[in-house]
C-alpha cells in the first residue's frame, strides 16, 4: 500500500528508508524536517487515506531515532539502539534467573540460541567494545547462577577446588556474607570460571560469532546534519 509513498518521496528527491510501515526520511535541518513531516503526513492521510501514528512520528536528530532495532550515527555507521539492547539484556536476565532450577548446561543451550540469533541480526553494528562488554556481563550472570546452584558451604568449596581454586581461598569465598552477584565478581571465581572454562561448557561468545559470520559489505551513508522526520 505504501509503494505510492516511495514513488512520491523519490519524485521529491528525498533520501529515505522504508520497511513495511516503518519509514525514515533524512534531511539536513530541523526546519526542513518539520516541513517535510507535515507535507508527507498530509500526503499519506489525504492521498493514501491512511492514518499516521503521530505518537511514533517525530522530527529529531538521526542519532536519537531507532530503525529496525538500529541507530544511525552522524558518520553513517550503525549502532544497536538502546531499546534493542535493553530487550536483549532482559531476555538474558530471564534465562539466567537464579531460581529457574535448571541445569547450567540447559541454560547455556537456551542462551546460545538467543545469542546467535541476536548477534546475527545486529552484526552490521560497529560495536566491537559492546560485544566484549556483553560477553563479560553474560559470563558474570552465569557465574552467579552456578554459585547459587551450589548454595551450601561445602558444595561451593568442593566445586571451586575442582575448577582450580585453592582450598583456603575457596573456603573464604564460600563463607563470605556477600550476595551471589557480588561474589560473582571476585578474582577467585574469575580465575576458576574463566573464558576457557565457559568454552568447555560450550557457551557462545558474541565477539567470536561476529568474527565467524564475517562483516557484510555495506555502503556507508554520510549524514552529518541529517534528521529523521517520519
Amino acid at each position: 500500500m505504501l509503494d505510492e509513498l516511495d514513488k512520491e518521496l523519490e519524485k521529491r528527491g528525498h533520501t529515505f528508508c522504508r520497511y513495511a510501515d516503518d519509514c525514515n526520511i533524512y534531511v539536513r535541518s530541523e526546519k526542513a524536517a518539520e516541513r517535510v513531516m507535515a507535507s508527507v503526513t498530509q500526503f499519506i492521510e489525504k492521498r493514501l487515506q491512511l492514518t499516521v501514528n503521530r505518537s511514533k512520528s517525530k522530527a529529531s536528530h538521526v542519532n536519537e531515532r531507532k530503525f529496525l532495532g538500529y541507530r544511525l550515527r552522524g558518520d553513517g555507521g550503525l549502532m544497536v539502539a538502546p531499546e534493542s539492547l535493553q530487550r536483549f539484556k532482559d531476555k538474558v536476565r530471564e534465562l539466567t534467573k537464579r531460581n529457574r532450577g535448571r541445569s547450567l548446561t540447559l541454560v547455556i543451550t537456551e542462551l546460545n540460541l538467543t545469542l546467535r540469533g541476536w548477534v546475527s541480526y545486529f552484526r552490521l553494528a560497529e560495536s566491537k567494545s559492546l560485544w566484549i562488554e556483553l560477553d563479560a556481563w553474560i559470563r558474570r550472570k552465569l557465574r552467579c547462577y552456578r554459585l547459587k546452584q551450589r548454595k551450601k558451604f561445602w558444595a561451593i568449596v568442593t566445586f571451586l577446588m575442582k575448577v582450580g581454586i585453592k582450598e583456603k581461598e575457596a573456603r573464604m569465598l564460600a563463607s563470605s556474607g556477600k550476595g551471589w552477584w557480588r561474589l560473582s565478581k571476585t578474582p577467585a571465581l574469575h580465575r576458576g570460571l574463566n573464558k576457557a572454562w565457559f568454552k568447555e561448557q560450550k557457551l557462545l561468545s558474541l565477539e567470536e560469532v561476529i568474527i565467524e559470520l564475517g562483516k557484510p559489505r555495506v555502503k556507508t551513508a554520510v549524514c552529518d546534519n541529517a534528521r529523521t522526520v517520519v
